[in-house]
């Protein structure tokens, strides 16, 4: 805990350029790493996050998907499942490293980060096969500091 988010830009589903500096300073941030798009876990994991968006904006926080799938995947993906939240396309897994996500068999590391207000980390959590629960622990944090 007390890292600062790394500095990077991603393309999100639309395909317009992210950088982190002007979308996560200022707001407390989720940042979820998850393996692929339409996955079971994956589309489990997405629609737990979705399904708990209201809460997670009544708290203050914003959602923020990353994986190394296409802006195109991602855009099939959130217009498929409803997702109301970014996805952003890591297709080099450059910003995964940074953040120093671990792979999971052999698949990318399915992780959640959640930062304050100044890009400091907070709070982490890792289960790779368990997706849902991501949205469990990360609300259960955010609870915690009301």
């Amino acid at each position: 805990m007390g890292d600062r988010i790394p500095a990077f830009t991603l393309k999100n589903q639309d395909n317009e350029l992210w950088d982190s500096k002007d979308n996560i300073l200022g707001y407390l941030s989720i940042v979820y790493f998850y393996p692929k798009d339409e996955s079971a876990i994956c589309t489990k994991e997405a629609c737990a996050f979705r399904d708990s968006f209201t809460a997670f904006t009544d708290a203050g926080a914003q959602v923020v998907g990353i994986n190394s799938g296409s802006v195109e995947s991602h855009k099939e993906f959130a217009l498929k499942n409803n997702l109301p939240f970014t996805l952003l396309s890591d297709n080099e897994n450059k910003v995964l490293k940074q953040f120093g996500v671990k792979s999971a068999l052999f698949a990318s590391g399915r992780e959640t980060f959640i930062f304050d207000k100044e890009g400091v980390l907070i709070y982490k959590f890792r289960n790779f096969f368990k997706g849902d629960a991501h949205v469990e622990k990360a609300l259960n944090f955010l609870n915690s500091r009301k």
